[in-house]
């Protein structure tokens, strides 16, 4: 069979890469959009390359994202996430990823969805996957989204123009709670391991923490060597299980995350740099679909700012003391120090989060059409 073609453009989204395609352009009946996805970003792959298709063998570069009218009153653009497996034929829509968020806006304004009148856009874009809001500010040039300018992001070569992202009303993306067990630490009994503690919260997407201490790691090492230790990474396998139970939530590939904190210390870049232990204020690590994630996941990092103020979290006791909890936290990961805020506080006796943001930077790649066999279409 012949294959078929699909408008699509390809997006970095902070540290991360993904496949962006129109709603419209996508079949009604959702159940055939897998094996479209699939085709597209070359999985499942054995080898663990995607050869095949567009991804990049990692899951920060096997991602789907679909852009169409908004079906939320206060929002400008409705954006579904889609998390595609490598090895396997799974893909995932349990959870936002907060990076490929930071391209929505500009690309709404790019393809003319939104129009865009001064130097400055703001796009709100209802996510889908968790029902809640994010707000992207972000330069324009022309009446296109600017891409130009000085902003470092850690992982990515180069600089870009800023994207502001404002996660609103982060709490409960996934369990409906910010606190899905009401507890600020849980003691777990995990399978393989017996009783650990972990806090268990939810703000962008849902995610378990754990000490790096109580795994017998320090917690700055490197992601190769951790994804080498296969004892390591079937006890956070095991963790991440005991945690979706914890929390209610269905055992899915991609969520809940499991992470692990570890308090400041000097640590190692990817690029080989050294992090000095008064650089940071907290040190993290975090799982995506089976391997140490080489930067942060964006939903994970702003996860992590969340439970670093809330008091008594596993995160907050690993994490710098600060004057003001307001000010950013520096987590130090391994592609760089990522700075995150998070306007968190206690309201009648619980923990609300009101919002928590971070800046990212984006950049179209290119856009024409992704060819898909003919026969996954009809699959």
């Amino acid at each position: 069979m012949k294959q078929v073609r699909i408008p699509a453009a390809f997006i970095r989204g902070g540290t991360s890469n993904a496949i962006v395609f129109h709603q419209n352009d996508l079949p009604e009946d959702r159940a055939q959009w897998d094996a479209i996805f699939l085709a597209a970003i070359g999985s499942p792959d054995p080898n663990g390359r995607q050869l095949n298709g567009m991804g990049g063998g990692i899951s920060s570069l096997s991602k789907i994202c679909i852009v169409g009218p908004s079906t939320h009153p206060e929002a400008d653009i409705d954006y579904t996430f889609a998390q595609c497996a490598v090895r396997d034929a799974a893909v995932d829509y349990a959870g936002n990823c907060g990076n490929m968020s930071s391209a929505m806006g500009p690309f709404a304004v790019d393809e003319g969805i939104v129009t865009v009148e001064g130097d400055e856009a703001l796009v709100r874009i209802h996510n889908t996957n968790t029902k809640k809001i994010i707000h992207a500010r972000f330069p324009v040039d022309d009446g296109m989204a600017a891409v130009d300018g000085v902003l470092a992001l850690p992982g990515v070569s180069g600089t870009g123009a800023p994207v502001s992202m404002e996660f609103v009303e982060p709490g409960g993306a996934g369990t409906g709670k910010l606190l899905p067990t009401g507890n600020v630490v849980d003691t777990l009994e995990v399978e393989g391991i017996g009783m650990i503690e972990a806090s268990l919260v939810d703000a962008a997407n849902p995610g378990v923490f754990v000490a790096a201490e109580s795994l017998g790691i320090a917690g700055n090492e490197m992601p190769a060597d951790l994804d080498a230790d296969t004892d390591l990474m079937a006890r956070l396998q095991a963790i991440r299980k005991a945690g979706a139970a914890a929390m209610g939530l269905k055992f899915s590939p991609a969520l809940p995350m499991v992470g692990f904190v570890a308090p400041p210390m000097d640590a190692s870049l990817l690029s080989g740099e050294a992090v000095p232990k008064g650089d940071g204020d907290l040190l993290g690590r975090m799982v995506s679909m089976g391997n140490i994630h080489r930067a942060l996941p964006l939903t994970g990092t702003l996860c992590m700012t969340v439970a670093a103020r809330i008091e008594g979290t596993v995160v907050h006791r690993a994490a710098r003391t600060v004057a003001d909890p307001g000010d950013a936290l520096r987590i130090v990961q391994p592609s760089g120090v990522i700075h995150c805020a998070a306007d968190v506080a206690q309201q009648d006796g619980a923990w609300h989060a009101a919002k928590a943001g971070v800046m990212r930077t984006q950049r179209r790649l290119f856009d024409g059409y992704v060819y898909i066999p003919a026969s996954a279409v009809a699959a």
